[in-house]
Order: structure tokens, then sequence, then C-alpha cells
């Protein structure tokens, strides 16, 4: 499915794409979606502190706030004739690292979901998807993929095996975790309380099309500095995530109930109020051997409450996913022979670097 502009913008990762870009390229809107962003955000004056002095050591009277228009305005006057490709993944890049499904959106995410800024990011969407780098976007999982390992070269671990036992494993624990956060979870949807809000397994085998851009779009990294990056083989029936669409049948062909699990964190990171489930991935796999999540399917779909069954009532969120991402099923992978590469990314930079001989 090509993206389009009205599909980018009606997800949260898209636009804040678009935000991010449209300050990478002039410092006034980086400054005006600082001081917006901060008022939105939840965490504003506790978790999120704003601190402004002079020289002198003074605390200075705040400057002229800018308004809401006055930040639209800027962002339509942008000329994208330089835009290029390395702005388009930094920004990408920072919009997949602000991404969490267990907390309220930050002020920039609210920010760029306001009408008066989504509809002046339609300009930004433009640019965006003109650009070379917007093309990998709709790319289908390739028979050679990495495999990451998050490891240094010296510290070396098999690729993760036996997905028949762990997705029986998952299921199992699914079904029973359902069970306890019914009976122990408070009734108040807005209670302080947490768990398990992904909707994937994490224990899978899992791989990526493109090194090193798979190093960099991580959610809720950890800081990895070290990476082994495995070059691996798969093939069998792949279902593409490629719109809601997919998503939805997924669901309801193989519907796993997970409200009193995940309603508290889905609560507030989506605004919705209501029965949740996610595909039983155990009974997928009678289906599908695997499964892939293109970057443009991840921008437009990750984080929304999508509607499964509007008569019962069920929606799903697809979270902790990161885009161009492979879990597999079934036993249809393997190490493919090739050389391994070892990536190392210097203390407090963004960027990956190939090691000597990786």
């Amino acid at each position: 499915m090509e993206p389009d502009i009205e599909q980018l913008l009606n997800g949260p990762r898209g636009r804040r794409l678009c935000l991010e870009l449209a300050m990478e390229m002039d410092q006034d809107i980086r400054i005006a979606v600082f001081h917006l962003g901060y008022n939105l955000d939840p965490g504003a004056g506790r978790s999120r502190v704003l601190l402004t002095m002079n020289p002198s050591g003074e605390v200075p009277p705040p400057p002229p706030e800018p308004t809401v228009d006055e930040l639209a305005a800027l962002i339509r006057s942008l000329d994208f004739r330089s835009i290029t490709d390395e702005l388009v993944q930094h920004a990408l890049q920072r919009a997949v690292d602000t991404a969490r499904y267990w907390q309220e959106p930050d002020g920039e995410d609210v920010l760029a979901a306001a009408p008066e800024i989504k509809n002046a990011l339609c300009h930004v969407a433009e640019g965006v998807l003109g650009t070379s780098a917007a093309e990998s976007w709709t790319l289908e999982a390739e028979v050679r993929q990495w495999s990451i390992d998050w490891r240094s070269a010296g510290d070396p671990a098999p690729l993760a095996g036996n997905p028949r036992q762990k997705l029986a494993e998952w299921a199992r624990n699914q079904r029973s975790g359902e069970v306890r956060a019914a009976w122990e979870r408070p009734a108040d949807i807005r209670a302080n309380v947490g768990g398990e809000w992904w909707s994937i397994p994490h224990n899978l085998m899992q791989s990526t099309g493109q090194i090193p851009q798979g190093l960099s779009l991580v959610e809720d990294s950890l800081g990895w500095e070290n990476a082994t990056a495995i070059p691996v083989a798969g093939t069998g029936r792949i279902l593409e995530i490629e719109s809601a669409e997919v998503w939805i049948e997924l669901c309801r062909m193989f519907p796993l109930e997970v409200t009193a699990s995940r309603r508290h964190d889905w609560f507030r990171t989506t605004g919705r109020h209501g029965r949740w489930v996610i595909p039983d991935w155990e009974r997928a796999s009678s289906r599908w051997d695997a499964v892939h999540l293109p970057i443009n399917g991840y921008l437009h779909l990750a984080g929304r409450a999508l509607d499964v069954d509007p008569v019962e009532g069920t929606a799903s969120v697809i979270a902790g996913w990161n885009p161009d991402t492979t879990f597999w099923l079934n036993d249809v992978v393997r190490e493919s022979g090739e050389p391994r590469q070892h990536w190392h990314r210097p203390h407090n930079q963004d960027e990956w670097q190939l090691a000597a001989g990786g």
C-alpha cells in the first residue's frame, strides 16, 4: 500500500515524524514546539521541568509564548526543496524514540494532534513522501534479513529457536495473567497501575530488513552501544501488516482478550476505555509463518486504538513492535552463513559505526 498524506497523519508516529522534521529544518519551529509541547505535557512541572537563567544567575522574565496559530504558520512556510534523506531518517528515528504505550502521550505528540498543527503538517507530509527515503517504507519482508544481538562480538548467543514451544508458553502466560489482572487490578481506569503493554511476543526470533537502520529504529531502547547483526534467511507465509484492516482481521480471526492486563496502560496512551484484544499468536501460527510491520504500517498504525468489533466494543493496539521488523511464528528462518557484522555506537551519539573487520 502506497503511503498518502492522510494516512501518514492519522498515525501518532507519522505525525511525530513530520513535527520532528519541521523542527530539524527551522530553529524558530523548534523553539515554538519546545514551549507549546511543555505546556501540553502531562508531566509539566513534575517529571518535566523548565528552567531558564541569564548570565547573572537571575531568573529572567518569561518571553512571550508562541501561539499554536503562529507555529502552524511557520510550518506552512517551510521550503522542502532542500530536504535530505538524512533529515527524514533522523526525524523517523526520533518518532520511534519517543513512542510510549504505558503512559500519556508527551506534549509534542499532543501538539501534533491538535487540528491546527495537524493541518499544517500536511505540508510537511507532502515533502516527506516525495523523498527517496520514503520509498523504502512500503518494502515487504525479504528472504534475506538481519537478526540483531544487542551484545558485543565477544559475547555471542545462539539465535532464538523453538517458536512453537515459546508461543504455547506465551499464550498460557497471557491467559493466566489476564485472569490474575482481573482479580488484582483496581476497577478505576485511571489508577496508577500498569503491566505488560506490548502486543507481540518478544521472545520469538525477530529480524529487520536494513542495517544499520534497524539498529536505530528501536522503541523503548535500553541505550545499547554494541550490536551484532546476524544475516538470516527465512521464507514461508508472511503476513504484511500494511493497513488497519489487516490487523483488525487478524484480531477477529484469532482474538485473545487482554482487557484486564492492558486496559490501564492503553487507556493512558489512547484515551479509550473499553474491551481490548490482540492476536492469539499461537493460533495465528497455524496460518502464518511470520508477520512483518513495514515502516509505513508502523507510522500510521502504532499506538492507535483500532476498532476490531464496534458491536462488542473491542479494539486493539499495535505496541512494542519496531518498524520494519519481522516476527517468526514458525521454525522457517536460519542463519545464512554470510559474515556477521559488529557495530558500535559511541557513548551519547546517535550514529552506529561498523567495527573494523566487522
